[in-house]
């Protein structure tokens, strides 16, 4: 969530800059409840000195042996009024808690401004495009001729939007996944991390999934016990174990990664491209979560992006990296870089990995916090993610790039010994 001192001493400029998102602050609302809020807050204060000054009254008055009915009946109504206005401040506090949970972040200066994706700035390309001398084939239609993407079975155990491999393609999917753990734990000192699949609502609305995203989230509900919530990335869980905790600076930053299954509906904006492995209901994903000191989150977010591209560059797939504009910035993030791989099939370049500073917005809705050990003070951590990277968009990009006239797909040399087996070819 923003920081308060926006919403109640710069307004106007807030609002502006969230217009940047497409986000229209109700000014006048808002404005509305921090005034309402205001009074009631020395209204309580002043009750809260009243009823002091009569306690210490009656306190006196027991001491001194002296009986006061009029003065004990002023303290039981001091008591019920300041009680009262106690819980009128509780509810308008909660009112402006859920209003300012539905505010998106603020996006960074340097975000260009814009709604739509030819707003977005190349900052760079990388790999050379691989030719064909012949017709090529998408992932799907090399899947489907190898036998080892079974679309057929995957509807009828779980419907559309899933899938079944087998096989060497399996095989290669749990390599990636494997290779990318690797990748990030020993040459970029991320910590491996295993993290729980079902979380409960609390620890979407501290990382922003909720509200907002509610019906992009498999829901589950167990009779006579809490509610869950299927992760729709490993961001969430991750992030989560900095909730409610106070780190010491010594130990920033934080850097975990962790191999989990993601879980989407694909219920509104996930669900324009359905197309084999590029949206699916539930898909694996390497993420990276760095929690950091303000002032490092910048330079952070430009390390973390160049960890997940060092996975495209060591596979040779060719891609691009862009700044997302402000109106394509996500809900949480203050900056964002997208990485899109290279797709002959189609002639484009796709999303494959999305790398985000969230500035303290997270921070603020978990509360988690560091304390500085030279003023012995606590301030908001930073928190970052990023996939590095999604694997099945990953599997997909492999078999399409790496495809031959003969039907077979060369496997990325990086995996050939270690990962597949010194297999050099799936066919």
């Amino acid at each position: 969530m923003l920081n308060p001192y926006l919403l109640r001493n710069e307004l106007h400029l807030t609002a502006q800059k969230l217009l940047k998102k497409g986000y229209k602050l109700d000014i006048s609302a808002i404005s509305s409840m921090e005034e309402k809020r205001k009074k009631l807050q020395i209204k309580t204060e002043n009750l809260q000195h009243k009823h002091n000054c009569l306690s210490n009254l009656i306190r006196d008055a027991k001491i001194i042996k002296k009986k006061s009915e009029s003065l004990k009946k002023q303290v039981s109504e001091s008591e019920k009024a300041l009680q009262a206005s106690k819980l009128e401040l509780s509810f308008l506090k909660e009112k402006i808690y859920n209003f300012s949970m539905d505010i998106p972040n603020i996006p960074d200066d340097d975000v260009p401004e814009g709604n739509k994706s030819s707003n977005n700035k190349n900052i760079k390309y990388w790999g050379k495009k691989r030719k064909y001398d012949f017709i090529i084939q998408n992932h799907v239609e090399i899947g489907n001729k190898l036998n080892e993407l079974d679309w057929k079975s995957s509807v009828q155990i779980s419907g559309s939007q899933f899938v079944v491999m087998k096989g060497k393609i399996a095989l290669l999917h749990r390599a990636l996944s494997q290779f990318m753990l690797d990748l990030h734990t020993i040459n970029h000192g991320y910590i491996e991390t295993y993290v729980p699949y079902l979380v409960h609502p609390n620890a979407l609305y501290g990382t922003g999934q909720l509200p907002k995203f509610s019906d992009d989230l498999f829901h589950i509900n167990i009779m006579n016990k809490n509610s869950y919530i299927l992760i729709p990335t490993g961001e969430v869980p991750l992030t989560n174990l900095v909730c409610n905790k106070i780190i010491e600076e010594k130990d920033l930053p934080i850097m975990l990664t962790a191999h989990t299954p993601c879980f989407r509906s694909e219920s509104s904006s996930y669900g324009r491209d359905v197309k084999g492995l590029i949206r699916l209901h539930q898909f694996d994903k390497v993420e990276l979560v760095q929690i950091v000191k303000p002032e490092k989150s910048m330079k952070t977010l430009e390390v973390l992006t160049h960890h997940a591209e060092k996975v495209l560059q060591l596979l040779e797939l060719p891609y691009r990296k862009i700044l997302l504009c402000t109106g394509e910035t996500g809900f949480a993030s203050v900056k964002t870089y997208d990485l899109e791989v290279w797709f002959p099939s189609q002639k484009k370049y796709r999303e494959i990995s999305s790398c985000s500073n969230m500035g303290d917005f997270q921070a603020r809705r978990m509360k988690a916090r560091y304390r500085k050990k030279s003023e012995q003070k606590n301030y908001f951590v930073h928190t970052l993610n990023g996939s590095g990277l999604a694997i099945g968009r990953t599997l997909a990009a492999v078999l399409e790039n790496y495809q031959h006239a003969d039907g077979r797909v060369e496997i990325p040399k990086i995996l050939q010994k270690k990962y597949m087996r010194g297999l050099e070819f799936i066919n």
